[in-house]
Protein backbone atom coordinates (compact mmCIF):
# COMPACT_ATOMS: atom_id res chain seq x y z
CA UNK A 1 0.00 0.00 0.00
CA UNK A 2 1.07 3.60 -0.70
CA UNK A 3 0.20 6.33 1.12
CA UNK A 4 0.71 9.87 -0.82
CA UNK A 5 1.33 12.65 2.07
CA UNK A 6 1.52 16.13 1.61
CA UNK A 7 5.34 17.40 2.88
CA UNK A 8 4.34 20.73 3.06
CA UNK A 9 0.88 20.94 4.54
CA UNK A 10 0.67 22.54 8.61
CA UNK A 11 2.29 24.61 10.56
CA UNK A 12 5.30 22.59 11.08
CA UNK A 13 5.85 21.16 7.47
CA UNK A 14 8.09 19.34 6.53
CA UNK A 15 9.81 18.48 9.66
CA UNK A 16 7.06 17.22 12.14
CA UNK A 17 5.41 15.26 8.64
CA UNK A 18 8.65 13.71 7.42
CA UNK A 19 9.18 12.29 10.58
CA UNK A 20 5.52 11.11 10.87
CA UNK A 21 5.75 10.13 7.85
CA UNK A 22 9.24 8.07 8.53
CA UNK A 23 7.61 6.68 11.89
CA UNK A 24 4.51 5.13 10.20
CA UNK A 25 6.85 3.36 7.31
CA UNK A 26 8.87 1.73 10.04
CA UNK A 27 5.97 0.96 12.10
CA UNK A 28 3.03 0.20 9.83
CA UNK A 29 5.17 -1.59 7.24
CA UNK A 30 3.96 0.62 4.12
CA UNK A 31 5.20 3.21 1.67
CA UNK A 32 5.15 6.51 1.64
CA UNK A 33 5.37 8.98 -1.38
CA UNK A 34 6.09 12.28 0.35
CA UNK A 35 5.22 15.68 -2.22
CA UNK A 36 6.88 18.96 -1.32
CA UNK A 37 9.74 20.67 -2.33
CA UNK A 38 12.40 17.95 -3.20
CA UNK A 39 15.14 20.01 -1.60
CA UNK A 40 13.44 20.74 1.43
CA UNK A 41 11.97 17.43 2.52
CA UNK A 42 15.17 15.25 1.15
CA UNK A 43 17.23 17.35 3.71
CA UNK A 44 14.64 16.29 6.26
CA UNK A 45 14.70 13.09 5.48
CA UNK A 46 18.51 13.24 5.89
CA UNK A 47 18.27 13.34 9.19
CA UNK A 48 17.02 9.45 9.42
CA UNK A 49 18.19 6.20 8.43
CA UNK A 50 15.87 5.77 5.04
CA UNK A 51 18.26 4.30 2.78
CA UNK A 52 16.14 0.95 2.86
CA UNK A 53 12.54 2.15 3.62
CA UNK A 54 9.74 2.60 1.06
CA UNK A 55 9.64 6.45 1.20
CA UNK A 56 9.75 8.50 -2.20
CA UNK A 57 9.94 12.27 -3.21
CA UNK A 58 7.62 13.83 -5.54
CA UNK A 59 8.90 17.35 -6.58
CA UNK A 60 5.90 19.94 -6.15
CA UNK A 61 7.29 23.42 -5.66
CA UNK A 62 3.81 25.20 -4.66
CA UNK A 63 2.14 25.24 -1.52
CA UNK A 64 -1.02 26.66 -0.82
CA UNK A 65 -0.77 28.73 2.86
CA UNK A 66 -3.18 28.09 5.60
CA UNK A 67 -4.74 31.30 5.18
CA UNK A 68 -5.23 31.17 1.33
CA UNK A 69 -8.51 31.58 0.32
CA UNK A 70 -8.84 27.45 -1.03
CA UNK A 71 -11.13 28.09 -4.66
CA UNK A 72 -8.51 30.57 -6.02
CA UNK A 73 -5.36 29.05 -4.04
CA UNK A 74 -6.53 25.86 -5.99
CA UNK A 75 -7.13 27.85 -9.29
CA UNK A 76 -3.44 29.70 -9.12
CA UNK A 77 -1.56 26.57 -8.06
CA UNK A 78 -2.01 23.85 -10.04
CA UNK A 79 1.99 22.50 -8.69
CA UNK A 80 1.13 22.66 -5.50
CA UNK A 81 1.64 19.88 -3.14
CA UNK A 82 -2.00 19.39 -2.59
CA UNK A 83 -3.24 19.33 -6.04
CA UNK A 84 -0.03 16.83 -6.76
CA UNK A 85 -0.66 14.25 -3.88
CA UNK A 86 -4.03 14.38 -4.94
CA UNK A 87 -3.46 13.91 -8.71
CA UNK A 88 -1.00 10.91 -7.38
CA UNK A 89 -4.34 9.38 -5.93
CA UNK A 90 -6.37 9.89 -8.47
CA UNK A 91 -3.91 8.17 -11.52
CA UNK A 92 -3.30 5.07 -8.95
CA UNK A 93 0.18 5.76 -7.92
CA UNK A 94 -0.99 5.85 -4.34
CA UNK A 95 -4.05 4.66 -2.77
CA UNK A 96 -4.45 7.50 -0.17
CA UNK A 97 -4.05 10.77 0.63
CA UNK A 98 -2.83 12.79 4.22
CA UNK A 99 -2.65 16.60 4.68
CA UNK A 100 -2.77 19.02 7.50
CA UNK A 101 -2.54 21.75 4.90
CA UNK A 102 -5.39 24.26 4.12
CA UNK A 103 -8.46 22.56 5.12
CA UNK A 104 -10.21 23.74 2.48
CA UNK A 105 -8.18 23.04 -0.18
CA UNK A 106 -7.65 19.58 0.66
CA UNK A 107 -11.43 19.18 0.72
CA UNK A 108 -11.68 21.18 -3.04
CA UNK A 109 -8.66 18.99 -4.69
CA UNK A 110 -10.37 16.19 -3.33
CA UNK A 111 -13.72 17.00 -4.60
CA UNK A 112 -12.16 18.00 -7.88
CA UNK A 113 -9.79 15.02 -8.33
CA UNK A 114 -11.63 12.22 -7.03
CA UNK A 115 -15.75 13.78 -7.10
CA UNK A 116 -18.14 12.83 -5.08
CA UNK A 117 -19.51 9.25 -5.16
CA UNK A 118 -23.12 9.05 -7.01
CA UNK A 119 -25.55 9.46 -4.70
CA UNK A 120 -24.14 12.01 -2.54
CA UNK A 121 -24.92 15.41 -2.29
CA UNK A 122 -22.00 16.63 -0.11
CA UNK A 123 -19.27 15.19 1.52
CA UNK A 124 -18.49 15.14 5.21
CA UNK A 125 -15.55 15.38 7.57
CA UNK A 126 -15.51 12.49 10.42
CA UNK A 127 -13.59 13.28 13.37
CA UNK A 128 -13.38 10.80 16.13
CA UNK A 129 -13.94 12.06 19.58
CA UNK A 130 -13.00 10.16 22.95
CA UNK A 131 -16.15 9.31 25.75
CA UNK A 132 -16.41 7.54 28.90
CA UNK A 133 -17.16 4.59 27.05
CA UNK A 134 -14.60 4.34 24.20
CA UNK A 135 -14.85 6.65 21.12
CA UNK A 136 -17.41 8.17 18.99
CA UNK A 137 -17.65 9.66 15.36
CA UNK A 138 -18.48 13.35 14.92
CA UNK A 139 -19.70 14.46 11.24
CA UNK A 140 -19.68 17.15 9.90
CA UNK A 141 -16.85 18.99 11.82
CA UNK A 142 -16.42 21.49 8.79
CA UNK A 143 -17.04 20.51 5.68
CA UNK A 144 -20.46 22.44 5.22
CA UNK A 145 -21.44 25.19 7.52
CA UNK A 146 -25.06 24.88 6.37
CA UNK A 147 -26.77 21.71 5.39
CA UNK A 148 -30.15 20.68 4.62
CA UNK A 149 -31.90 17.51 6.08
CA UNK A 150 -30.83 15.01 3.26
CA UNK A 151 -27.38 16.30 4.09
CA UNK A 152 -27.92 15.18 7.76
CA UNK A 153 -29.45 11.70 6.69
CA UNK A 154 -26.63 11.05 4.05
CA UNK A 155 -24.05 11.80 7.19
CA UNK A 156 -25.77 9.41 9.46
CA UNK A 157 -24.99 6.65 6.68
CA UNK A 158 -21.69 7.43 5.73
CA UNK A 159 -20.88 7.89 9.53
CA UNK A 160 -22.72 4.32 10.45
CA UNK A 161 -20.64 2.25 8.02
CA UNK A 162 -17.38 4.58 9.23
CA UNK A 163 -17.87 3.59 12.33
CA UNK A 164 -19.01 -0.16 11.76
CA UNK A 165 -15.79 -0.98 9.34
CA UNK A 166 -12.96 1.31 11.13
CA UNK A 167 -14.09 1.85 15.16
CA UNK A 168 -15.44 -2.02 15.33
CA UNK A 169 -19.33 -0.95 16.23
CA UNK A 170 -21.26 -3.91 15.14
CA UNK A 171 -24.36 -1.92 15.09
CA UNK A 172 -23.63 2.19 15.89
CA UNK A 173 -25.87 3.66 17.31
CA UNK A 174 -26.69 7.34 15.71
CA UNK A 175 -27.90 10.40 17.55
CA UNK A 176 -28.89 13.32 15.64
CA UNK A 177 -27.13 16.78 17.99
CA UNK A 178 -29.93 18.91 19.36
CA UNK A 179 -30.96 21.30 21.35
CA UNK A 180 -33.31 18.86 23.66
CA UNK A 181 -34.07 15.05 23.58
CA UNK A 182 -37.39 15.46 22.00
CA UNK A 183 -38.59 14.88 18.54
CA UNK A 184 -40.10 18.57 18.27
CA UNK A 185 -36.98 20.27 19.39
CA UNK A 186 -34.90 21.85 16.88
CA UNK A 187 -35.03 24.02 13.79
CA UNK A 188 -37.18 22.72 10.67
CA UNK A 189 -33.84 21.52 8.81
CA UNK A 190 -33.48 19.40 12.19
CA UNK A 191 -36.86 18.18 12.59
CA UNK A 192 -37.22 17.01 8.86
CA UNK A 193 -33.82 15.17 9.28
CA UNK A 194 -34.90 13.83 12.50
CA UNK A 195 -37.55 11.97 10.14
CA UNK A 196 -35.48 11.26 7.70
CA UNK A 197 -33.53 9.38 9.68
CA UNK A 198 -35.90 7.56 11.46
CA UNK A 199 -37.35 6.05 8.53
CA UNK A 200 -34.13 4.07 7.97
CA UNK A 201 -32.93 1.04 9.45
CA UNK A 202 -30.22 2.44 10.68
CA UNK A 203 -30.11 2.42 14.81
CA UNK A 204 -31.23 5.94 15.18
CA UNK A 205 -31.25 6.59 18.75
CA UNK A 206 -32.74 10.10 18.44
CA UNK A 207 -31.63 12.97 19.72
CA UNK A 208 -28.75 13.75 21.90
CA UNK A 209 -27.43 17.08 23.67
CA UNK A 210 -24.49 18.42 23.95
CA UNK A 211 -23.74 16.90 27.35
CA UNK A 212 -24.42 13.61 26.18
CA UNK A 213 -21.32 13.89 23.82
CA UNK A 214 -18.69 12.50 25.86
CA UNK A 215 -21.17 9.97 27.61
CA UNK A 216 -20.71 8.01 24.88
CA UNK A 217 -24.56 7.33 24.21
CA UNK A 218 -24.44 7.56 20.55
CA UNK A 219 -21.48 5.90 18.24
CA UNK A 220 -22.23 8.17 15.51
CA UNK A 221 -23.09 11.92 16.13
CA UNK A 222 -24.69 13.90 13.49
CA UNK A 223 -24.45 17.60 13.20
CA UNK A 224 -24.07 20.40 10.46
CA UNK A 225 -20.64 21.10 9.68
CA UNK A 226 -20.62 24.81 11.79
CA UNK A 227 -21.93 23.15 14.85
CA UNK A 228 -19.79 20.24 14.51
CA UNK A 229 -16.69 22.34 14.20
CA UNK A 230 -17.17 24.34 17.27
CA UNK A 231 -17.56 21.20 19.53
CA UNK A 232 -14.74 19.83 17.87
CA UNK A 233 -12.91 22.94 18.73
CA UNK A 234 -14.19 23.19 22.28
CA UNK A 235 -13.51 19.67 23.33
CA UNK A 236 -9.31 20.30 22.39
CA UNK A 237 -9.34 22.96 24.01
CA UNK A 238 -11.34 21.86 27.28
CA UNK A 239 -9.31 19.01 26.99
CA UNK A 240 -6.04 20.55 27.11
CA UNK A 241 -6.52 23.76 29.80
CA UNK A 242 -8.31 20.82 32.16
CA UNK A 243 -5.43 19.12 32.54
CA UNK A 244 -3.36 22.28 33.03
CA UNK A 245 -5.67 23.23 35.55
CA UNK A 246 -5.15 19.71 37.60
CA UNK A 247 -1.21 20.53 37.69
CA UNK A 248 -1.33 23.93 38.82
CA UNK A 249 -3.96 22.52 41.34
CA UNK A 250 -1.45 19.66 42.58
CA UNK A 251 0.91 21.98 43.17
CA UNK A 252 -0.66 24.58 45.22
CA UNK A 253 -0.63 22.90 48.73
CA UNK A 254 3.11 21.02 50.04
CA UNK A 255 1.27 17.85 51.08
CA UNK A 256 -0.64 16.86 47.64
CA UNK A 257 2.80 17.65 46.08
CA UNK A 258 4.14 14.81 47.46
CA UNK A 259 1.30 12.62 46.20
CA UNK A 260 1.48 14.42 42.47
CA UNK A 261 3.69 12.33 40.79
CA UNK A 262 1.90 9.75 41.35
CA UNK A 263 -1.50 11.24 40.20
CA UNK A 264 0.21 12.61 36.95
CA UNK A 265 2.07 9.30 36.41
CA UNK A 266 -1.63 7.42 36.28
CA UNK A 267 -3.33 10.16 34.66
CA UNK A 268 -1.11 9.03 31.39
CA UNK A 269 -3.60 7.03 30.38
CA UNK A 270 -5.93 10.21 30.32
CA UNK A 271 -3.81 12.48 28.71
CA UNK A 272 -3.77 9.91 25.58
CA UNK A 273 -7.00 9.54 25.41
CA UNK A 274 -7.75 13.02 25.09
CA UNK A 275 -5.04 13.82 22.86
CA UNK A 276 -6.50 14.01 19.57
CA UNK A 277 -3.06 13.07 17.57
CA UNK A 278 -3.81 9.65 18.75
CA UNK A 279 -6.36 9.79 16.61
CA UNK A 280 -4.39 11.07 13.55
CA UNK A 281 -6.50 12.70 11.32
CA UNK A 282 -10.19 13.41 10.44
CA UNK A 283 -11.78 10.99 6.80
CA UNK A 284 -13.67 13.05 4.31
CA UNK A 285 -15.87 11.06 3.88
CA UNK A 286 -18.47 11.01 0.37
CA UNK A 287 -15.56 11.62 -2.10
CA UNK A 288 -15.06 8.76 -4.65
CA UNK A 289 -11.28 8.11 -2.86
CA UNK A 290 -9.57 8.15 0.47
CA UNK A 291 -8.27 11.74 2.27
CA UNK A 292 -7.50 12.08 5.51
CA UNK A 293 -7.57 15.69 6.94
CA UNK A 294 -5.25 16.46 9.72
CA UNK A 295 -5.01 19.29 12.32
CA UNK A 296 -3.24 22.35 10.71
CA UNK A 297 -1.18 22.03 14.20
CA UNK A 298 -0.14 18.51 13.99
CA UNK A 299 2.92 17.24 14.88
CA UNK A 300 4.69 13.87 14.13
CA UNK A 301 2.31 10.76 15.88
CA UNK A 302 -0.89 13.31 14.83
CA UNK A 303 0.60 12.31 10.98
CA UNK A 304 1.32 8.94 11.89
CA UNK A 305 -1.64 8.32 13.02
CA UNK A 306 -3.41 9.93 10.24
CA UNK A 307 -1.21 7.74 7.73
CA UNK A 308 -2.71 4.67 9.83
CA UNK A 309 -5.98 6.12 9.26
CA UNK A 310 -5.65 6.21 5.77
CA UNK A 311 -4.54 2.59 5.19
CA UNK A 312 -7.08 1.38 7.77
CA UNK A 313 -9.97 3.19 5.09
CA UNK A 314 -8.14 1.57 2.44
CA UNK A 315 -7.86 -2.16 4.03
CA UNK A 316 -11.60 -2.02 4.79
CA UNK A 317 -12.99 -0.80 1.81
CA UNK A 318 -14.80 2.17 3.30
CA UNK A 319 -15.72 4.51 -0.17
CA UNK A 320 -17.04 1.20 -1.77
CA UNK A 321 -18.77 0.18 1.12
CA UNK A 322 -20.64 3.51 0.99
CA UNK A 323 -21.31 3.46 -2.78
CA UNK A 324 -22.86 -0.07 -1.92
CA UNK A 325 -25.18 1.45 0.73
CA UNK A 326 -26.09 4.45 -1.15
CA UNK A 327 -26.59 2.67 -4.62
CA UNK A 328 -29.03 4.41 -7.22
CA UNK A 329 -30.96 5.45 -4.55
CA UNK A 330 -32.54 8.48 -3.57
CA UNK A 331 -31.79 9.23 -0.32
CA UNK A 332 -34.49 10.12 2.21
CA UNK A 333 -37.01 7.58 0.69
CA UNK A 334 -36.53 5.36 3.65
CA UNK A 335 -35.13 2.78 2.03
CA UNK A 336 -30.99 3.27 2.60
CA UNK A 337 -29.41 0.37 4.18
CA UNK A 338 -26.83 0.28 7.03
CA UNK A 339 -23.91 -0.77 5.48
Amino acid sequence: MKIVVDAMGGDFAPVETVKGAVDAVKELGIEVILVGDEDKVNDELARYSTGKLPVSVIHAPEVIEMGEPPAVALRKKKNSSIVVGTKLVKEGVGDAIVSAGNTGAAMGSALLGFGRIKGIHRPAIASVIPTVKGKSLILDVGANAECDPQNLLQFAVMGSIYSKKILGVEKPKVGLLNIGEEETKGNPIYLEAYRLIKDTDLNFIGNIEGRDITAGIADVIVCDGFVGNVVLKFGEGLAKDLMSMIKEELKKNVFVKLGAAIILSHAKGLRKKIDYSEYGGAPLLGINGVCIICHGTSQAKAIKNAIRAARECVEMDVVNSIKRSIGEKSIGDGSVANG
